[in-house]
């Protein structure tokens, strides 16, 4: 008979980064059921029962970390995001205009994966080159573990969406590029974001125009970046109603900062907070750096940090303590 293993039910599956845990597969089954949650019905098609009902959005924020990514989850959202403009900053001390390789990202997006038992969705920047290198960078990020990934139509190297002066491909070569990516994955539920930059550089009606064509090579979501206005946000929900729509929320950025429940009525289904996160982080950083120079002491600001317990208890101590003591016998010796 096979011996009984040496650790309570569960234990090792509560193992966040070690243990078995949610499959990609999975992750990225939620991912879309998310998306699919979150699309409004385009104009004219068959209404679901809840016909009138207001879409529930998929809030995203971001994280630069696997601390981020793992602060997203305890706090009750159902997907992260792993900012490339965060990843360049936070990681590399870098601003976000193209200086972060296909590599890097791989490697930091998997480490991201690895820490959250939540779907993740990868900055993919242009995909790093042609669609060759769009499809390499498809498989990378999908070996480490990401649900989804975000291909944008900017020529290389690309800038902030929210800075000035873009350089787009020709929306044929982007469409192309999002074929490519489309058939270079090995798990069909892997969901590719297509980005536009061309409001910056053309226009609102060229944008939604691209963003037509990058849902017709292929693309899950649509990412229309850095509308000016209320109504040319109205206007994009409306002109391509129907397909998952992506609005980028920057703090002091070019579009208008609205309630989440707003933009679902203009029909964004999934609403990002890319670098709300790390800019929060950044000020309370230096706010505790500051009180550390002038008291020399940081007794007195306890109240303003996490307690050890709470920082043990994010990173799971508890029960890798648990698993150490329990994997620290023979097999068989429960019996």
């Amino acid at each position: 008979m096979p011996h009984t293993p040496p650790w309570e039910p569960g234990l090792l599956s509560s193992l966040t980064g070690v243990g078995p845990g949610p499959t990609a597969r999975g992750k990225r089954a939620a991912l879309r059921a998310a998306l699919a949650a979150a699309t409004p019905a385009a104009p004219g098609a068959a209404m679901p029962a809840a016909a009138g009902a207001v879409i529930e959005p998929l809030v995203l924020p971001g994280a630069t970390d696997a601390l981020g990514a793992r602060l997203v989850e305890e706090a009750g959202f159902a997907a992260v995001y792993a900012t490339g403009a965060g990843l360049a900053n936070a990681g590399y001390g870098l601003p976000d205009i193209g200086l972060v390789s296909q590599a890097e990202v791989a490697d930091h997006a998997g480490r991201l994966a690895e820490a959250t038992r939540i779907p993740l969705i990868c900055d993919a920047d242009t995909g790093y080159g042609g669609p060759l290198s769009a499809m390499r960078t498809v498989r990378l990020l999908e070996r480490v573990g990401v649900a989804g990934l975000q291909l944008e139509d900017q020529e290389m190297p690309k800038r902030c969406g929210h800075f000035d002066a873009h350089t787009l491909i020709p929306s044929g070569h982007m469409q192309t590029k999002i074929a490519a990516a489309c058939e270079a994955r090995e798990d069909d539920g892997l969901v590719i974001i297509a980005r536009t930059d061309a409001r910056s550089a053309y226009g609102i009606d060229e944008a939604i125009e691209r963003g037509r064509a990058y849902a017709e090579a292929g693309a899950d979501a649509l990412f229309i970046e850095a509308p000016r206005t209320v109504e040319e946000l109205e206007l994009v929900g409306r002109e391509l109603a129907g397909v998952p729509l992506l609005v980028n929320v920057v703090e002091g950025g070019k579009t208008p900062q609205l309630d989440v429940a707003e933009y679902a009525r203009l029909g964004f289904g999934i609403v990002l907070f890319a670098n709300y996160l790390m800019r929060s982080m950044h000020l309370a950083g230096r706010e505790a750096l500051a009180h550390l120079r002038e008291h020399g002491e940081t007794a007195s600001r306890a109240g303003r940090m996490a307690t050890w317990s709470q920082r043990q208890e994010l990173f799971n101590l508890p029960a890798f303590s648990a698993a150490e003591s329990a994997l620290d016998r023979e097999y068989g010796s429960f019996e």
